[in-house]
């Protein structure tokens, strides 16, 4: 046996392995729940996502980060969805031993140069009156309004039921 033909099997697994993890990639961001950014000015909306919910449930949370690399500070005054009657900005604390979960007067604040994340369990979107169910790998439209950049089309991309944070795991 001669040492070419090793190496090329060698090399041909390599390769292999190679084209098998870009597709692997490759697919990973085609799907929904791949990151996703939108920017509107000094501001970038991180990927907006939802968890799925079990058939006839009311409501549901949205979820994202916006990150103000400007000079200026911003503030999130409203949010819409096609699949809600209407979004509500809410908080959720601590106070003494119970957690409590209320509306945000006034908007969220974005300041200049900082990130503000809406995530489970904080700051988060409250989407009301769900006319259908959001299901894994699903994206629905909706709006994002802000003080000073105004009117933001996104997509909300549906994870799985119980999920934490974003299946791609960004951070931008």
């Amino acid at each position: 046996m001669t040492l070419v033909p090793a190496l090329s099997r060698r090399r041909a697994l390599a390769l292999a392995a190679q084209i098998a993890f870009a597709a692997a990639l490759t697919i990973a961001a085609l799907s929904p729940a791949a990151a996703h950014e939108i920017k509107a000015g000094d501001l970038t909306i991180v990927h907006p996502w939802t968890r799925a919910t079990p058939a006839g449930a009311k409501v549901a949370g949205g979820f994202l980060k916006i990150v103000n690399t400007g000079n200026a500070d911003d503030r999130l005054m409203s949010a819409t969805v096609e699949i809600a009657e209407s979004v509500q900005l809410h908080e959720m604390k601590m106070v003494g031993d119970v957690m409590e979960m209320a509306e945000v007067a006034g908007g969220i604040a974005v300041p200049a140069g900082a990130t503000v994340e809406l995530k489970p369990k904080s700051l988060h979107l409250m989407l009301i009156g769900l006319k259908s169910a959001p299901a894994p790998g699903s994206v629905f439209k909706g709006t994002l309004t802000f003080e000073r950049a105004g009117t933001v089309p996104v997509e909300f991309a549906v994870e799985e039921m119980g999920h934490e944070e974003p299946a791609h795991g960004a951070s931008h």
